[in-house]
């Protein structure tokens, strides 16, 4: 399965970054590369959480945190959990987090605590690396059309869904 960039806007869109109507925003080229957040650690990360069946995970993640990056708060929290997760596999594997194999990128989150920790934007390392990393990631993800049909969400409740599906009653389960 293939992430592209449109599977990006449209996770955008479910955030109210971009709109998906006529005269919406649209993201371009010149709306790449966030400043101060490291994309290349951003990916890396999409690496090792995204099922290995996805391509394209580069363009994807790169293309979402340029748009989710316009709002200069969440640069900055972004910013500074990209750095934390960076600083970590330099002090630990002495390599630069993007550089380390998936297994040791995986090992640096876990050491971190991004596993486990409850989101804060506000609190420690890793319920930050948690709230702008790993949290992020995934959402960009599963709110893809892409990603919806990987976990079997495609057309959730509260979707229209076209004709058949207002046609029929809710199904027992």
């Amino acid at each position: 399965m293939e992430l592209t960039r449109r599977d990006a806007v449209a996770a955008l869109a479910g955030l109210g970054v971009v709109g998906a109507g006529a005269g919406a925003v649209v993201l371009d080229d010149r709306d790449a590369g966030p400043d101060g957040v490291d994309t290349a650690v951003l990916v890396a990360a999409a690496e090792v959480l995204y099922p290995s069946e996805l391509t394209g995970v580069g363009e994807f993640v790169e293309r979402f945190a340029a748009g989710r990056t316009r709002e200069d708060a969440h640069r900055e929290g972004l910013a500074a959990a990209t750095a934390a997760v960076d600083e970590a596999a330099r002090n630990w594997y002495d390599a630069p987090y993007p550089e380390l194999d998936a297994e040791t990128r995986d090992s640096v989150l876990r050491e971190l605590g991004a596993d486990t920790a409850e989101p804060d934007p506000d609190g420690g390392r890793a319920e930050r690396v948690r709230y702008y990393v790993v949290n992020e990631l995934l959402y960009a993800l599963y709110a893809s059309p892409v990603g919806g049909r990987l976990a079997g969400i495609e057309n959730p409740i509260g979707h229209p869904g076209g004709t058949t599906s207002y046609r029929q009653g809710p199904t027992e389960g």
